[in-house]
């Protein structure tokens, strides 16, 4: 029997949504999959980049998130971008639906990573960018990156 994996280890991460989206607050869910979506997460077949989070009866979906299929797999291998049931407090689950109605912010997955050999997804409670906002953070992103090439340069 093989050891359990300790620790966490970082599938993907939506890089859009942190262009688009302000993010407020994170939260940590589980992720309900089947086999070959693990082993098809394990081969690095994810991708969050049109993904969102919607509530349904009381439950927490994720949608648009793409797993692709598993290329050893059989008949079993599921729809690649069929709705998600993510797993979380139903307390919790009710808290952020509050949220998302009344403050007209967004829950965006903004990473997939192992923890302890469980798929886990990083959420974000997030509010939409304007395009200032968009143009001010890459100008500082820019700005950082002409001075690290500078102090480089300098060395």
């Amino acid at each position: 029997m093989a050891a359990k994996q300790k620790g966490v280890k970082e599938i993907t991460s939506n890089r859009k949504a942190y262009h688009e989206y302000f993010v407020l607050e994170r939260y940590e869910a589980g992720i309900e999959l089947c086999g070959t979506e693990v082993k098809s997460i394990r081969a690095g077949g994810a991708n969050l980049k049109d993904s969102y989070c919607t509530v349904k009866n009381g439950e927490l979906f994720v949608r648009g998130m793409h797993i692709s299929p598993y290329e050893h797999g059989n008949i079993f291998n599921r729809d690649p971008v069929r709705p998600r049931r993510l797993l979380m407090h139903k307390r919790e689950i009710n808290r952020l639906n509050a949220r998302v109605m009344q403050d007209g912010v967004a829950l965006i997955p903004l990473g997939l990573y192992f923890k302890d050999s469980r798929v886990k997804v990083d959420l974000g409670l997030c509010k939409g960018k304007k395009l200032h906002d968009k143009r001010d953070s890459e100008a500082e992103r820019q700005s950082k990156r002409d001075i690290e090439r500078a102090m480089k340069n300098a060395d």
